[in-house]
């Protein structure tokens, strides 16, 4: 294997995962992992970085191409072979006629024959054999060009993941991903401890799943909460407090969200609030009544779990 085309190959292979482990770890250290991972989740994501960056170290005491030696390793042992069978062909040419037996005659013939049509000229034994040229071979061609673009397009991923700094998903992704049907983060046993319980632990991801599921809302009438989360908007009047939540990473990130009822003041899309107030029952649906609203900045973490 070429030197340039082995270097490419280390490059986009242990260089590009190399990269990418690089910057889980540093993630982790620096507490800003929960921005792409479940934090529950982290602890695999970086323990397979580790071992990736041991695996990246590893393979650095490989000489260039080696992974392409095993092939010529066979070809050796194939020439050998042919070698090896060459010299009982001259030990055979050697014996008289009628000691090789017919069979042994017969497939050497064949053999003759075969090597002869390769060559391209059937005419005489031992004339001169023209080179064959080889033809190329275009799926190899194919594989190494989609090869080559595949590695350009990771490398680019990995330079933008580099220079661009860690942000949080906004408001205008939670709305484009909301279905207008409420996501269920929780099952039945949150609004069963939400009717029975404490709920001063509750996020809006579970007062969201409450919202809609709840068979007894006005078992939650007068239930003061605090909530803080970012204002989306809502058909219904007043607006919708807000957050995202994440089940494994930010790829599966769903709004959750309760609505809010008109206050005289509705705060801008996508402005961090945090809203105290009671639940009401209004005819079968749950509302929250705000008391007070209060424009906050984005928390640390913003992301719900």
């Amino acid at each position: 294997m070429p030197k340039s085309s082995a270097l490419l190959t280390r490059l986009f292979g242990v260089g590009l995962a190399a990269a990418l482990a690089a910057i889980t770890v540093a993630l982790a250290a620096t507490g800003r992992i929960g921005l792409y991972i479940n934090p529950e989740s982290a602890w695999f994501a970086v323990g397979m970085s580790v071992l990736g960056l041991i695996g990246a170290v590893v393979s650095f005491a490989l000489p260039l191409g080696a992974e392409a030696d095993h092939g010529h390793d066979h070809g050796e042992l194939h020439g050998h072979g042919r070698e090896h069978s060459h010299e009982h062909s001259h030990e055979h040419e050697h014996m008289p006629s009628d000691a090789v037996p017919t069979s042994r005659r017969a497939a050497r013939a064949a053999s003759l024959a075969d090597a002869a049509a390769l060559a391209g000229d059937t005419s005489a034994p031992g004339a001169a054999v023209a080179p064959v040229r080889p033809r190329p071979d275009w799926r190899l061609v194919l594989g190494s060009a989609a090869a080559g673009t595949g590695g350009l397009f990771a490398t680019g991923i990995v330079a933008v993941v580099l220079v661009t700094p860690p942000a949080t998903l906004s408001a205008e992704l939670a709305i484009s991903r909301d279905t207008g049907t409420p996501p269920l983060f929780q099952g039945a046993d949150t609004v069963a401890l939400a009717t029975t319980g404490d709920t001063s632990s509750f996020g809006v991801g579970e007062w969201a799943s409450v919202f809609a599921t709840a068979t007894n809302p006005e078992a939650f009438e007068g239930d003061e909460i605090s909530l803080t989360g970012f204002v989306t908007p809502s058909s219904a009047g007043g607006f919708g407090l807000t957050r995202l939540v994440i089940t494994h990473c930010v790829i599966d990130a769903q709004p959750a969200s309760i609505p809010v009822g008109e206050t005289a003041d509705i705060p801008a899309t996508g402005e961090w609030v945090t809203v105290t107030g009671v639940i009401r029952d209004r005819d079968g649906a749950l509302v929250v009544e705000a008391t007070g609203v209060q424009s906050v900045g984005e928390p640390e973490d913003p992301y719900e779990y």
